[in-house]
């Protein structure tokens, strides 16, 4: 079974045009953040959303520009040196957050909010980490519980990678927040023939993408395209291999959506070579088919080699997210 293919906001140069684009081709998501578009993202999909209100979005809490800063800061829910750091999991921070995502998309209630990279606070300090993300998922709970969120989830670049958590971790970390039966929903995290050790785990029955699918989370698979580059260095040979005929950037998305466990593959433009502007189009030509990665394992390995300091350099935007380019999402 295929992914769903997801809009995605994230370096998008124009995004009411690529969310109308979407939704007239039958996309169901559009995943954003409050950071993106240095920080005009959420309202420029307002009028998009209110004119198509069967199309759900997924936002997010944990990074803030230097404007939003300021605002918390005068709303009382950072202090003044908490915005330099441009990330918190504060639970009063989180709650404002929720309540600003709300009014900037338009939406009395959010179809879901995830925790925006954790593994950004506390660095070095799990268990202080940990903390963080249980009393961050207990402002959650009792958003979902007003009704101003359906549920909540976790979208990281490295934690999941880096073993800073795990599933079964943020199940138990969800559950101690509600006392009980929790909201925790979904799971977002880097998936490509570069970020492609899930997809290898995956197809042993391993890793975060099975445990999260078996646990009933949504899992997204961010990055399919590593920030745009991946369509540019895959020949078509190994498109081939992939599935032949198909271009470049189709099979990026291809290898990532058949993985097992992926439910939606997020693609942060729609405007890549062979990628086309109709996301749900694309969707229904990938539709209908397993897992395609094995048989080009080999190629994808060397592709992954070609990419070793992009992940280097991604890994250390840890010390801050770039809202103007960059692959950190």
């Amino acid at each position: 079974m295929t992914a769903q293919l997801a809009l995605g906001t994230y370096r998008c140069r124009a995004i009411p045009e690529a969310a109308a684009r979407a939704a007239a081709s039958g996309a169901q998501w559009i995943d954003t953040a409050p950071n993106y578009a240095t920080g005009r993202a959420q309202t420029l999909l307002a009028p998009v959303l209110a004119a198509h209100p069967s199309l759900r979005v997924s936002t997010k809490a944990g990074y803030f520009t230097a404007a939003t800063g300021a605002e918390a800061v005068n709303a009382g829910v950072l202090t003044e040196d908490q915005p330099l750091a441009g990330h918190s999991l504060a639970p009063e921070y989180v709650r404002w957050q929720v309540g600003r995502n709300r009014e900037q998309l338009g939406h009395e209630r959010l179809d879901l909010v995830t925790l925006h990279n954790p593994e950004r606070a506390h660095p070095g300090d799990r268990p202080a980490l940990h903390r963080a993300i249980r009393d961050a998922f207990a402002i959650l709970e009792e958003a979902v519980a007003a009704g101003h969120m359906t549920g909540y989830g976790i979208a990281t670049w490295a934690g999941l990678d880096e073993e800073v958590f795990a599933v079964g971790q943020l199940l138990a970390l969800a559950a101690e927040a509600a006392g009980g039966q929790h909201h925790l929903v979904a799971v977002q995290l880097p998936v490509s023939l570069v970020m492609m050790t899930p997809i290898t785990q995956a197809l042993h029955g391993r890793g975060p993408l099975p445990a999260a699918a078996d646990a009933g989370l949504q899992v997204m698979a961010s990055a399919p395209l590593h920030g745009g580059e991946l369509p540019g260095m895959v020949d078509q040979e190994l498109a081939d291999l992939i599935r032949p005929g198909l271009p470049p950037a189709q099979a990026c998305v291809l290898a990532v959506a058949s993985c097992p466990g992926v439910a939606r593959a997020v693609a942060p433009r729609t405007d890549l070579p062979g990628l086309g502007a109709r996301p749900a189009g694309v969707s229904a030509a990938l539709g209908g088919v397993g897992p395609v990665v094995p048989a080009a394992v080999g190629k994808e390995g060397a592709v992954a080699a070609d990419f070793a300091a992009d992940r280097r350099w991604a890994a250390a935007q840890l010390g801050g997210d770039r809202s103007d380019g960059g692959l950190l999402q």
